[in-house]
């Protein structure tokens, strides 16, 4: 029997934007747990929660002050214990954001840590000394602009944190700091929790020797938040020991049954995929991983091929994981809105295409509804980055703004107070109760079906076909099912010539006739064969 992970659709929840029951304008469990009918009845398997632990929120739960309490923000343990509850009741399986490789400068061990350089915790993050002049032990950047590196008055030293100054890194080196996480994760578990999203998973450990990251090979586009293309990253992250603690970590979630752990790679480009099929490799890695190889500005057969086989290639005993959406980037509709005939048009086509990859399905909040980017202004944003290099950076809250359910109520229904980011008519105008019986929910759910009952899309492998741009078109085959998929990555109409028998099946917009193939700009097709069928552009 295929485990239950291999084919799900994992929809992300951000709480702060979900559903606020109590009226403070941020989203809480209560407020989750309320909605989850909505989520069953989309064909969705499994939620994942962004953080919901103890938190400063300086970067909004990602930083993390207690491993095992819930933020008050969000509810109680009681409240977590009631969804997972209600979850499990209407077949959903529950996983939470698991920020390892970095606390908060508020959680109990790095306070004790930076009181000197030989108490008990005094091993358990990145410390260094200044070079010789003063300046940080190497040239690390952090994500959130500046050196990796932030000194401190009261150790006399340096510690490492690749994002906020606020967010110190563990030293996974310490064997100490590896049992005290694994313990963490054991909590929640115990608790019934069914997996965990497992942040920056390729940032565990660092280079002991401390040596500076070489440049990068060719001139990349440097963003004003974010130096680190301008290095070869290859001493700060991606250490081969990050592998054996993914080890050490899958053998506790083997202790649990049927338990998944999917990680975000953070990586651009082939190197991410690579970095996939390392950490998925065999069975003693992670089930699961993901990157943000499909959550970038390339739109085109070519790429979104290359993602695909790369991974083939790189991890042929692995599992993917692929999204077009989530809380760190412009949502896909806006993103790829130059490609697209219209935001429906493009939000149905990207809906149509990754519900047909091979592996596990990923779906941010709102996709489901066509949902656009959020245009704020400087005094609306809360993210760090934005608030720092504004406005040479939107930041992400533009993506992070309230779920919409009811298009006339106060805030579309998400709060009756004032939310902790705004509800704009744009996006109020698509909430839930607006959706037609023909639009875009009533069309997530009627692909979500169609795939779930295809033993090809669930299962089958890919088969690329060799058509020029702007088509993607391959055969998933399963059980004595072949399916061919076709894709018109354009806004413009086109036309392929058919040669062998099929027929036109599940949702689809274009036209087939024994001879040829129409699709109109944006448009998709799926064609049950009998494995003979050949495309060529007409």
């Amino acid at each position: 029997m295929q485990e239950w992970w291999r084919d799900a659709i994992v929809y992300q929840i951000y709480p702060r934007s979900f559903q606020d029951d109590d009226g403070d304008g941020v989203g809480d469990l209560k407020g989750i747990t309320r909605r989850l009918p909505h989520l069953a009845d989309l064909g969705a398997d499994c939620i994942w929660l962004s953080p919901i632990f103890m938190s400063p929120q300086k970067d909004m739960g990602y930083d993390v002050s207690d491993y095992t309490a819930i933020d008050p923000l969000f509810g109680t343990l009681e409240d977590f214990d009631a969804l997972i509850e209600k979850a499990h009741a209407l077949g959903l399986k529950v996983i939470v954001d698991q920020v390892l490789s970095h606390t908060s400068d508020l959680h109990p061990w790095f306070k004790e840590s930076r009181t000197s350089r030989d108490n008990p915790k005094s091993n358990w993050y990145v410390w260094a000394d200044p070079l010789p002049d003063g300046s940080p032990p190497t040239n690390w950047h952090s994500h959130f602009g500046g050196p990796a590196w932030e000194f401190d008055p009261q150790r006399g030293q340096y510690y490492l944190h690749n994002f906020l100054d606020s967010q110190p890194d563990l030293n996974f080196h310490n064997p100490e700091v590896v049992e005290a996480i694994l313990e963490t994760c054991k909590f929640w578990l115990d608790r019934g929790l069914d997996g965990f999203r497992l942040d920056t998973v390729n940032y565990y450990f660092h280079d002991q020797k401390l040596r500076s990251n070489p440049p990068a090979q060719q001139a990349p586009q440097v963003m004003a938040t974010d130096l680190y293309g301008m290095q070869q990253n290859i001493y700060n992250k991606t250490r081969p020991e990050n592998l054996g603690f993914l080890e050490k970590l899958r053998a506790l979630t083997d202790q649990y049954g049927e338990i998944m752990m999917v990680g975000e790679v953070g990586e651009m480009g082939h190197r991410s995929i690579e970095i996939m099929g390392e950490y998925t490799k065999g069975s003693s890695r992670l089930h699961m991983a993901y990157s943000f190889a499909m959550l970038g500005p390339d739109f085109s057969a070519e790429h979104f091929r290359n993602c695909i086989e790369g991974f083939q290639q790189g991890a042929p005993d692995g599992h993917p994981y692929w999204s077009f959406s989530n809380h760190d980037v412009p949502r896909e509709v806006t993103r790829w809105l130059e490609h697209a005939v219209s935001e429906d048009a493009m939000a149905r086509f990207a809906c149509a295409m990754l519900m047909s990859f091979e592996g596990t399905i990923g779906i941010y909040q709102g996709e489901e509804l066509g949902q656009t980017e959020t245009e704020l202004v400087y005094e609306e944003l809360t993210d760090p980055p934005a608030l720092r290099f504004w406005p040479a950076v939107k930041g992400r809250d533009g993506c992070r703004t309230p779920m919409v359910w009811e298009k006339d109520a106060p805030n579309a229904g998400f709060s009756t107070g004032k939310p902790w980011l705004p509800v704009k008519p744009p996006q109020a105008a698509k909430a839930v109760d607006a959706q037609t019986p023909d639009g875009i929910l009533a069309f997530f759910k009627e692909v979500i079906a169609f795939r779930k009952a295809s033993p090809a899309l669930t299962q089958g492998k890919t088969e690329f076909l060799n058509l020029p741009e702007p088509i993607l078109a391959f055969h998933r085959k399963a059980d004595e099912q072949v399916l061919t998929c076709v894709f018109n990555l354009s806004p413009k109409p086109l036309a392929l010539k058919v040669k062998g028998k099929g027929s036109l099946t599940g949702p689809c917009n274009a036209h087939l006739t024994k001879t040829g193939l129409t699709l109109p700009g944006n448009g998709f097709a799926y064609i049950e064969n009998a494995g003979d069928l050949k495309l060529t552009r007409a």
